[in-house]
């Protein structure tokens, strides 16, 4: 039995319902983006599994980019807070808890205050968003996250965080951190750094 109690008692969530519940949030998610305009798929009418061009009109617009590291790490995160928020309650509730967070940011970080948060303080200046399919696929690796946190090692999920945001950090120049830092407070000594190599 997993460590953390995942044993389903009377009247806790059953990972039938924990999966309903998971693709209702997502398709939740997916319908309101939609709605919000931004297009099922890159509008340039192809669906690669990677774009590796952070400084293109179609990144964030397939299934994997530079980024998906740092929804990865979100899993990690959020795995951790609602294992301390919620210790009694199922691991489906825990990762239902996780899809709301990375759902609801997902959506605000696709509307357009925060787009244009992002085109003002950084060298982002092509990013209008995510697709649909984008954006889905970033949750979703956000749920490998949650689950790679589940069941290796403490020591393992830390060191793999650090591989993620030094590796991504040496090869884009951004990482979860540094995305973190220019949304809340950009500096333009960051700024002219990023945007000193091509990308």
């Amino acid at each position: 039995m997993p460590p953390d109690g995942a044993a389903v008692a009377p009247g806790k969530l059953t990972w039938m319902g924990g999966l309903a519940i998971a693709a209702l949030l997502l398709g939740a998610q997916a319908l309101v983006l939609y709605m919000q305009g931004h297009p099922a798929i890159c509008t340039c009418g192809t669906v690669k599994l990677w774009q590796g061009v952070v400084q293109s009109s179609e990144n964030s617009q397939h299934i994997a980019d530079w980024y998906t590291p740092s929804h990865v790490i979100h899993g990690f995160l959020f795995y951790a807070l609602a294992r301390f928020l919620f210790p009694r309650r199922s691991i489906w509730f825990r990762l239902g808890f996780a899809l709301l967070i990375e759902g609801g940011w997902e959506i605000l970080e696709n509307s357009p205050f925060i787009i244009e948060r992002y085109r003002a303080g950084t060298i982002s200046l092509d990013y209008y968003g995510d697709s649909v399919l984008n954006s889905v696929s970033d949750t979703l690796a956000m749920v490998v996250g949650f689950a790679m946190a589940r069941w290796l090692p403490i020591w393992a999920t830390i060191a793999l965080a650090i591989l993620f945001e030094v590796g991504t950090g040496y090869v884009i120049r951004d990482n979860l951190t540094l995305n973190v830092i220019m949304l809340l407070h950009p500096f333009e000594s960051i700024k002219q750094w990023q945007s000193a190599i091509p990308r």
